[in-house]
């Protein structure tokens, strides 16, 4: 039954927690584990602000803080429980039936294929076969949301895909251009002209940094402000499509990345895939 087959995932930025918002509706029991400092930049619907927060709302699924004593009582109130534990610590305890590496740090950060019965990674950084039995793509085009069952996602361009508007004379990330905290001028969702400041980085002991807005949108997303981040360090999104509805939805790229998750768990344990056995 879907209800006994417990999947945790590693990290619960916007991709994982689309993976975990259709799980979770699809009636798998999903338990998420974070960072004590995420650094999601779509915290809107990004269930890592549930660290901050205490608990999060994402498209009606609530994903709630707390500790390995209180999983089982989360689960039990139909919401998602979120663990403070970066190392991965507590998969020994619960014993998942699946394990989803969904940090998306481009690299494998310490995930492996013995983890659960069925291991599962998003994006680049690993290999079908080596450290998890199947990579879910995750790069925009043709085979975005596929399910490889032998070898490597697409490797990461380091360059977001160009966007309506803009397409490829600037791109919608911000960075931040000095180490420090990230003080915001505007909320997610909101309109910003171009040329205005978004955002100050507040080095230590210096001068503010501004982040400057490239062209006119949509904030669709800002690092929270307790984060440090240093130079460079992704800290926010603005969408040239001016459409802040899309700042508060799990976007076409998390569901189809979701999807091939979903497929990959059905086909093990209910489809024609035997379960990989090491």
């Amino acid at each position: 039954m879907i209800n006994e087959l417990l999947v945790l995932i590693r990290g619960a930025g916007d991709l994982a927690t689309g993976v975990a918002w259709r799980l979770h509706r699809c009636g798998f029991p999903v338990v998420m584990t974070e960072l004590a400092q995420p650094l999601a930049v779509r915290r809107a619907v990004a269930f890592a602000e549930a660290v901050f927060e205490g608990q999060h709302t994402v498209e009606g699924v609530l994903a709630r803080r707390c500790t390995l004593d209180s999983v089982d009582e989360v689960l039990g109130q139909g919401e998602i429980p979120l663990l403070i534990d970066p190392e991965g610590t507590s998969i020994r305890s619960l014993a998942p039936s699946v394990v989803i590496d969904g940090i998306m740090a481009k690299r494998n950060t310490g995930t492996q294929i013995t983890a659960a019965p069925l291991v599962i990674a998003l994006g680049p950084g690993f290999t079908a076969g080596q450290d998890c039995h199947a990579v879910i793509e995750t790069n925009r085009g043709h085979f975005l949301g596929r399910v490889i069952w032998d070898g490597a996602a697409q490797p990461d361009t380091g360059v977001p895909g160009p966007v309506t508007g803009v397409g490829v004379r600037h791109t919608r990330v911000l960075r931040a251009p000095a180490d420090g905290h990230v003080e915001a001028h505007f909320a997610i969702g909101d309109r910003i002209e171009e040329g205005a400041m978004i955002a100050q980085v507040q080095p230590t002991g210096e001068g503010p940094a501004p982040v400057i807005a490239p062209f006119t949108g949509v904030l669709r997303g800002i690092i929270h402000p307790q984060v440090f981040v240093s130079a460079g360090t992704k800290i926010g999104d603005l969408d040239p499509r001016v459409s802040p509805e899309h700042c508060f939805t799990i976007s076409d790229k998390s569901l189809a990345v979701a999807g091939g998750a979903l497929e990959a768990i059905l086909g093990v344990y209910f489809g024609h895939r035997s379960l990989p056995v090491e």
